[in-house]
């Protein structure tokens, strides 16, 4: 079975409180869009194999296999369902550190691709309870479609949000951000107008408006991610952010972009649909 999973943005990002178990309480609409990974899985035959396996090919992916979320996900099910042996093979091709969230997207859509290759039967509230044991935004991945995320992220509420005809590009620098200093410089707080008062207006009145609250301080320790957001605006951009805890900065675009502009060095640069 081979399947691709997504990656997302953020379109507006709120800290709006740390909780007791020191996690934060977060708000913000994820919206899944095509840039994708790759996983083959098959059971593993090889050789008389009687374990799990994955392979990794594409980007370098740092950390040991079995902490990766294919890893987890595998051994999550397979400890209630006692799954055959599986070979998995990642064809990682979303930039890490970015926060697009390709990692959550590998896990979650393991946890759906075994579901299908063994019959499970899992129902998709069960999938997102795995899944939120993977990360908090892994659980957007079973249904894969816009939702508003509440508490850690793993809280989803569909939204319908009409950005047909609306280009997206992608500019992923050569920086890398860790998250847990980044929400260590974060002071959470409600915004004056929710994110949800915003989405039924067009994404050229989002600027100043929608934001995401990593953005000023992450900008200051990584001034070209400032540089990039500005260049998107300058090259036509309807609205440019940057998703999650970055450093990915994405610009929407209402009909085809010109991004010869936003040829930055040592930069990942992707262009698609939404």
């Amino acid at each position: 079975m081979i399947v691709r999973p997504n990656a997302k943005i953020n379109i507006g990002l709120n800290i709006v409180e740390k909780r007791a178990d020191g996690f934060h309480n977060l708000e913000s609409l994820m919206v899944p869009f095509g840039l994708t990974d790759e996983l083959k899985l098959t059971e593993n035959k090889r050789h008389g194999a009687k374990k799990f396996e994955l392979v990794i090919d594409g980007l370098a992916v740092d950390g040991s296999l079995d902490t990766n979320l294919v890893s987890r996900a595998y051994h999550l099910i397979n400890a209630d369902y006692s799954l055959p042996p599986v070979r998995v093979v990642l064809k990682k091709q979303i930039p890490l550190g970015a926060g697009l969230g390709g990692g959550s997207a590998d896990g979650a859509f393991t946890i759906t691709a075994l579901n299908k290759m063994f019959d499970l039967k899992l129902s998709v509230d069960a999938m997102q309870r795995y899944a939120a044991m993977l990360g908090s935004d892994c659980a957007l991945f079973v249904q894969n479609k816009p939702a508003f995320a509440t508490s850690r992220g793993e809280i989803l509420k569909p939204v319908d949000i009409n950005l047909k005809g609306y280009s997206i590009v992608i500019v992923k620098p050569d920086v890398h951000v860790n998250t847990a200093q980044a929400y260590k410089l974060l002071t959470p707080h409600r915004p004056e107008t929710p994110i949800t008062d915003l989405l039924d207006k067009k994404p050229e009145e989002w600027r100043g408006k929608i934001v995401n609250d990593f953005e000023a301080p992450i900008f200051e320790m990584f001034p070209v991610l400032n540089t990039i957001k500005t260049a998107m605006y300058n090259a036509g951009a309807a609205y440019a952010s940057m998703s999650g805890s970055g450093s990915a900065i994405y610009g929407l675009f209402a009909g085809k972009p010109d991004i010869s502009t936003l040829k930055f060095e040592n930069c990942f640069v992707w262009e698609g649909k939404l």
